[in-house]
C-alpha cells in the first residue's frame, strides 16, 4: 500500500510512515496507550519523555512533555477516535475539554493492521491544516523522526515479549 492508497490521503497535508513491525498488534497498541511504554520510545534518543498523561477515550487528554536539548517542548491535546488494537486518533488543535488550542499543528491518524505470525503494519499519518505546515513538518524531519521513534516502537515491544 502506498500513501496514495489511503483514505482522504491528501499531498499537499497529509505525511504518512508505514511500517511492517514485529510485534503483536495489541503489544504495539499498548505502547501507544500506556504512559509507562510510552515514555520508553515516543522521542528519538537521546531525547526524551519527562511527563505523559494519557486519558485513552474520545475527549480524553493525550498529553506529553519532552526534553529536546534542554529545550522543553509540552504537546497537549485530544483523542478524536478510539478503536481499541487498530486505530488511534489525537490532536493539538483542542486540549481536554474541548477548549481550542492557541496555535495547533496537526492530527495524528494511527492504524494497527494485524499481518500475522506477531506482526503488525503501523501506519502513521500527520494531517497539517494547510500545506505550509505540512511542508515545515516535512522540513523538521517527520519520516527521519518518526521512523526512528517507529524502529524505538518495534525495539520496545519486542523487549516486553521476552
Amino acid at each position: 500500500m502506498t500513501p496514495q492508497d489511503l483514505p482522504d490521503f491528501d499531498p499537499d497535508l497529509d505525511l504518512v510512515l508505514q511500517r511492517d513491525l514485529n510485534a503483536p498488534r495489541e503489544l504495539i497498541y499498548a505502547c501507544w496507550t500506556t504512559p509507562e511504554h510510552l515514555v520508553h520510545w515516543f522521542v528519538p534518543k537521546p531525547h526524551r519523555v519527562t511527563a505523559c498523561h494519557l486519558d485513552v477515550r474520545v475527549g480524553g487528554a493525550c498529553n506529553t512533555t519532552f526534553d529536546v536539548d534542554g529545550a522543553v517542548m509540552e504537546n497537549r491535546g485530544v483523542y478524536l477516535e478510539v478503536v481499541p488494537n487498530e486505530k488511534l486518533v489525537f490532536t493539538d488543535t483542542y486540549t481536554e475539554g474541548w477548549k481550542p488550542a492557541a496555535e495547533p499543528f496537526m492530527t495524528a491518524i494511527l492504524t494497527f493492521q494485524d499481518l500475522g505470525q506477531g506482526r503488525t503494519r503501523y501506519t502513521a499519518i500527520a494531517r497539517h491544516r494547510n500545506a505550509d505546515t505540512a511542508k515545515q513538518h516535512a522540513e523538521m524531519g517527520f519520516h527521519d523522526g518518526w521512523g526512528t521513534v517507529a524502529t524505538q516502537l518495534e525495539a520496545y515491544a519486542r523487549g516486553l515479549m521476552t
